[in-house]
């Protein structure tokens, strides 16, 4: 199952189609009070690294999981740009679990395992299908994340 293409950013827009459209994508369901959430600094760095090569990173704010995202669009995407110099998109506040599945994280996880936490990664090919999954604790910038976008790419 390939990703919905009507995906909704933090401001209340429709994403640009340019944002991921014949892009290698990686998804990361974020959260502002997570121990976690240091990984916005290596994801920026991944962005600008793979970003001119057809590459591109979307955060998906989520609350699912300690309450850990309470924050209005307001104060979710000051605290990524203020903190950690966020130049991804951030889309609008999804659910990744349960029956309030967004369609985005439906399509995602498919018949997989619920996500475990903040920060799980999902690497999707040029055409919007699965290619890798990365749980939440596995770097952004880990060996395995590089080299799984670098044979995407």
């Amino acid at each position: 199952m390939s990703i919905p293409t009507d995906l909704t950013t933090l401001e209340g827009n429709a994403l640009p189609a340019d944002a991921i459209k014949d892009k290698v994508v990686l998804f990361v369901n974020v959260a502002s009070k997570c121990g976690l959430t240091p990984q916005y600094k290596e994801l920026v760095a991944l962005n600008q690294e793979y970003g001119d090569r057809g590459f591109a990173i979307v955060g998906v704010p989520c609350n699912q999981f300690g309450e850990q995202e309470p924050g209005s669009p307001d104060e979710i995407k000051t605290f990524a740009e203020k903190n950690y110099d966020v130049d991804f998109p951030l889309l609008e506040k999804q659910d990744v679990n349960g029956p309030t599945r967004s369609p985005l994280y439906q399509s995602l996880v498919g018949d997989g395992p619920d996500i475990a936490w903040n920060f799980g990664k999902f690497l999707v090919d040029r055409n919007g299908e699965v290619l890798s999954r990365f749980e939440p604790k596995t770097a952004p910038d880990a060996p395995e994340v590089k080299a799984a976008i670098e044979k995407a790419l």
